[in-house]
């Protein structure tokens, strides 16, 4: 099963580029976020024209996480146990299904704007939750957009960071205990899958990558390979992200563990 994760970084802008996508890659099962629009205004048609189920979680212009799937479209939740609410409300930014027999969930994880702010403390405390939430045994796929660096190396100049977010030790202490939690991540031989639009980031390779699959260990088991797609990166009117790809061998995969 090949399973993708994009930050498309507004679904109804691009659409007819993510379907290309699909059908260029084969994709059987692509979790989306930043789709940035509510429920009524997803397109669906689009989707359901090449093939795929869609379960979407949005509601206005901001945030919004989606699954499409080929392979099934089981057991949709709108939010994760214990996910934690921002200025009182549960925001747009996990949506979890059963596809194909693996747990996915399609992840936006909080910016945390900076340092200090009551979003930084809501990024960690996003993080903390979604950690809790992680059952080890099972067949589970946690992808999206973790606006994390967990590692110096992860950012075209760490000097460049200094003072801002997403490099700061507590966001990646609590990108280490998610890992601790039960997950793996998975790696492949890209640098990065995020490059601003300001300052020509793309053409100088300034990136980061922030956008990752971390999968239990009966998912972990079953990587065959992984790769970004970093020339979707380069063309005409791309998102900011570029789409991580895996492929897995799903076939003796325990479908009772996430019924």
């Amino acid at each position: 099963m090949r399973i993708a994760t994009w930050n498309v970084n507004s679904v109804r802008s691009r659409a007819e580029r993510i379907a290309a996508f699909l059908k260029r890659h084969d994709v059987d099962v692509l979790a989306m976020q930043e789709t940035k629009t509510a429920d009524e205004k997803f397109p669906y048609a689009v989707f359901e024209a090449a093939g795929y189920e869609v379960a979407h979680v949005g509601v206005n212009q901001w945030n919004g996480v989606a699954i499409a799937s080929r392979v099934g479209l089981d057991n949709v939740r709108s939010s994760f146990p214990g996910q934690p609410a921002y200025e009182g409300a549960v925001e747009s930014r996990a949506v979890g299904a059963t596809c194909g027999g693996i747990d996915v969930w399609s992840l936006y994880v909080p910016n945390g704007r900076e340092i200090g702010h009551p979003h930084y403390n809501y990024k960690l405390a996003f993080l903390y939750a979604l950690a809790r939430a992680v059952t080890p045994s099972a067949p589970q796929l946690l992808v999206g957009d973790f606006n994390i660096a967990p590692r110096d190396t992860d950012v075209w100049d760490i000097a460049w960071f200094e003072g801002k977010t997403h490099v700061t030790e507590p966001e990646r202490a609590a990108f280490e205990m998610l890992l601790e939690s039960g997950v793996t991540e998975i790696t492949h031989d890209n640098d990065y899958t995020f490059w601003d639009y300001k300052a020509g980031r793309f053409g100088k390779n300034q990136g980061m990558l922030i956008d990752f699959m971390l999968a239990t260990d009966p998912v972990a088991a079953k990587l065959r390979s992984a790769w970004v797609d970093v020339e979707e990166r380069a063309g005409k009117g791309a998102s900011d992200h570029a789409p991580l790809i895996a492929d897995f061998d799903t076939r003796a995969l325990d479908l009772d563990e996430v019924r």
